[in-house]
């Protein structure tokens, strides 16, 4: 499921609204899934101002932080950031996996789960990827797969693919990286993610 698309361009014809959510949902998912290159930074900081209308709002004001720091970071040190978080010698200091942050008891049934919808959907692990289904990245990539699905099914499926598995433990990922001493960059990419994705979880429950 991981790919090296560039997640600002331009994805298949869907309302504007829903091409801007499917782009945010690649942009997440490549960051949790490598550091930043010099292009993808640029990209960020380039689009700074194009935020929602209401820029006191949290997303806008996130996506601001974001491209801010975007403009101010060396790739090379974004990538190194990454890698000391996410990776580590060992043990990771925070774990990208979200059975990770499920009660012991859940984790098993939730992975069979998760891995048995992504064979109904059609989707699996491209070849070489060594990450498991449960990797951050690869949630938010499934979501951006999902909206565009027809629309007399996508908003269901995307619905209950999110309070599955990102409502669980999206809080606590974006939390630990915040609160991290380790990271700088990812602060805001960790904010940026939890406000859009406190947009993502009012609008599903709305949605009723």
């Amino acid at each position: 499921m991981k790919g090296q698309s560039n997640p600002l361009a331009s994805a298949p014809s869907v309302a504007e609204e829903d091409q801007a959510r499917a782009d945010f949902y690649a942009l997440i998912a490549r960051l949790f899934y490598s550091g930043p290159d010099a292009a993808l930074l640029a990209a960020i900081a380039a689009t700074g101002e194009a935020a929602a209308a209401d820029a006191a709002a949290p997303l806008p004001m996130a996506w601001r932080a974001l491209a801010t720091a975007a403009a101010a970071m060396d790739a090379e040190a974004a990538q190194e950031e990454y890698d000391s978080v996410f990776v580590g010698t060992g043990k990771a200091e925070i774990t990208p996996y979200i059975t990770h942050y499920l009660h012991e008891s859940k984790k098993e049934n939730i992975l069979a789960r998760l891995r048995s919808e992504l064979t109904e959907l059609g989707l699996a692990r491209a070849l070489g990827v060594a990450e498991y289904e449960d990797h951050f990245s690869s949630l938010c990539e499934v979501m951006r797969h999902l909206i565009f699905f027809a629309q007399d099914v996508a908003l269901q499926k995307q619905k209950s693919f999110f309070l599955m598995y990102l409502v669980p433990c999206y809080a606590n990922v974006c939390d630990a990286v915040t609160a991290s001493p380790n990271t700088n960059f990812y602060k805001h990419v960790a904010r940026f993610t939890k406000a859009f994705l406190d947009v993502e979880a009012e609008s599903f429950d709305l949605a009723k």
